[in-house]
């Protein structure tokens, strides 16, 4: 309880005038009851004719009971006004808070967190504590401030009865702690099997093209049902550990509402308690461990948003790689790297690479598969810190600069692209939120988009799918240039931006591409020729190690790599059946 309130954060007086209003409407529900009490022994007073009993005292009575029944709806509503939002607007924040920290970690953070943690966390587990964070409150604390508002009514008529009523809720408490000692060693168990599921479903659905293509539906089921079954497995034997406790619980409320009544009846037969008082007492202790029998439920709960906050906890306690990082304005946009260390975890990708991109120069790096291009394009974007040595851009190291004033500097176009469930205009916006639509279609024109966006039936307001689903590679991969022309960032990575096109979509972008990357540093990763022959220089990558360095001419003039690397091209794009 003391870590959801602490959660609230600015938000904890909202829920301590919660706390309070609920005892108001308490007081409020109790009050009839004495008030009912009270005007029975009036009656029984004017029938011994100790009191004249008027019909005015109904009217009395009446009056009061309403004030009653409207003080603890608006003590009750007073109480939902300043509770029940407090978990909406904190999750929200939360949200956000992961989204902004999520952009400003390294990317081997998602290499040690699976994207069924992840997506579980912003889904699954803050809904969770979004759904039922303030109502356990509620249900514990309220529960027992209501039975507090209770004991203190029934203390003024007799100690005995309000002892009983605090030993029942001790005995109860500790039913409840040995409850909490299950949850506890329960509730990690019951986060990983829910993390399995959400793990196995985003496989299935991200795997169901290749499970139609292999006609193998029975296999990737498995996995799926497994999951399910052990998740279900794991509730019912969690469930069957807390029946006895839960019985417990009850039996120790239970038990004290009969002695309640057992002792009110024997003080009103010794005649030290009026019948009228009795009576009210009897209807107390069936009103008065109400609240406090629901807290059973709050109890397993409780312990599951416990590792929920464990959760995001240390998903908030990622180290942002741009921590120390500064905003600054670079003069100019040479790229240097000096005796470059990388390694993905224990396997070394890039061992002592040294090289210099000067400004308005395009630079192309080839070499085969696993040998560090794009790594070396991730790491010059700050996706990764090096190990070892240092980038600079304009004599900056990138260490110095925080994520948004070095990316500010930077367009980058994948080989794989990811546009947004969103409107074409919004996507291309991307590179530039305040961009006029009049910028928008000149970017598009020069990214060879504008007439096939032109084409659909609501233009550029036409939604893309998931991802960009409903357009072709080639159409895609021209949105995603005229997003960056639109950025006009002075340099421009290119990853493999052509590999995966027909030679159609080719020719248009590659057209794009030279309205993108005019007066501006290049480095393209590519092994097409029109892409490479007029780089300025050609870096060949082995195993992690610059191995060649020229132009075209020169690389292709020596023995090596490189003029391997070309005469295999030419024999693929050669090949005839």
């Amino acid at each position: 309880m003391r870590r959801l309130i602490a959660w609230t954060e600015t938000r904890k007086n909202r829920l301590y005038w919660g706390f309070f209003w609920s005892f108001l409407a308490t007081l409020f529900t109790a009050m009839p009851v004495m008030a009912a009490a009270y005007v029975l022994n009036l009656m029984l007073e004017d029938q011994a004719g100790r009191f004249e009993l008027t019909p005015i005292w109904a009217l009395y009575l009446l009056i009061f009971m309403v004030f009653m029944i409207l003080g603890r709806f608006f003590f009750s509503y007073l109480r939902a006004v300043f509770q029940e939002s407090v978990a909406y607007e904190v999750t929200a924040e939360e949200r956000m808070s992961i989204g902004n920290l999520l952009k400003r970690v390294s990317l081997g953070f998602f290499d040690r967190n699976t994207t069924g943690e992840l997506v579980g966390a912003v889904t699954t587990d803050l809904s969770f504590v979004e759904m039922f964070a303030m109502k356990m409150i509620d249900s514990v604390i309220g529960g027992y401030v209501s039975a507090l508002a209770m004991i203190l009514c029934v203390s003024f008529y007799s100690w005995e009865v309000a002892v009983i009523s605090v030993l029942g809720i001790l005995l109860s408490a500790l039913a409840l702690g040995l409850m909490g000692f299950f949850s506890r060693r329960n509730a990690p168990v019951h986060q990983k099997a829910q993390n399995e599921i959400i793990a196995a479903t985003l496989e299935y659905i991200r795997g169901i093209p290749v499970v139609k293509a292999y006609g193998k539906e029975g296999v990737s089921v498995e996995s799926i049902r497994r999951a399910y079954g052990k998740h279900r497995q794991i509730n019912v034997k969690i469930e069957q550990e807390y029946v006895p406790c839960n019985c417990l619980h009850l039996l120790a409320l239970k038990s004290a509402s009969v002695v309640i009544v057992a002792m009110s009846a024997f003080q009103a037969v010794q005649g030290s308690l009026p019948i009228p008082v009795f009576l009210m007492l009897a209807v107390f202790s069936f009103m008065i461990f109400n609240h406090v029998e629901q807290i059973n439920n709050a109890t397993h709960v409780l312990q599951v948003i416990g590792p929920t906050l464990d959760k995001l906890e240390k998903i908030k306690e990622a180290e942002f790689i741009d921590e120390k990082g500064e905003d600054k304005v670079l003069d100019n946009y040479t790229i240097e790297m000096a005796d470059v260390v990388f390694a993905y975890e224990q396997r070394r990708i890039l061992d002592g690479v040294s090289l210099t991109v000067p400004q308005n120069t395009t630079t192309a790096i080839v070499g085969p598969s696993g040998s560090g291009k794009t790594t070396i394009c991730n790491l010059i974007a700050r996706f990764y810190d090096v190990d070892s040595g240092s980038i600079r851009i304009g004599g900056t190291d990138v260490r110095e600069l925080t994520c948004d004033s070095l990316l500010s500097n930077i367009s980058m176009v994948f080989q794989n692209v990811y546009l947004f469930q969103d409107t074409i205009v919004n996507n291309i916006r991307f590179g530039k939120p305040d961009a006029t639509m009049a910028e928008v279609t000149e970017a598009a024109r020069q990214a060879r988009c504008h007439d096939f966006i032109s084409a659909l039936p609501e233009g550029y307001n036409t939604m893309v799918g998931e991802g960009g689903s409903s357009l072709s590679g080639g159409e895609k991969q021209r949105i995603s240039i005229a997003r960056a022309i639109l950025k006009n960032a002075p340099i421009v990575i290119l990853d493999e931006a052509t590999a995966s096109v027909d030679p159609e979509n080719e020719h248009f972008i590659q057209g794009a591409l030279s309205a993108l990357t005019q007066g501006k540093t290049i480095i393209v990763i590519a092994h097409r020729m029109p892409t490479i022959e007029h780089a300025d220089q050609i870096l060949v990558l082995d195993e992690g190690r610059i191995i060649q360095k020229g132009t075209y001419k020169e690389l292709v003039a020596q023995e090596g790599l490189f003029r391997r690397f070309i005469t295999i091209r030419r024999q693929a794009e050669n090949w005839s059946i």
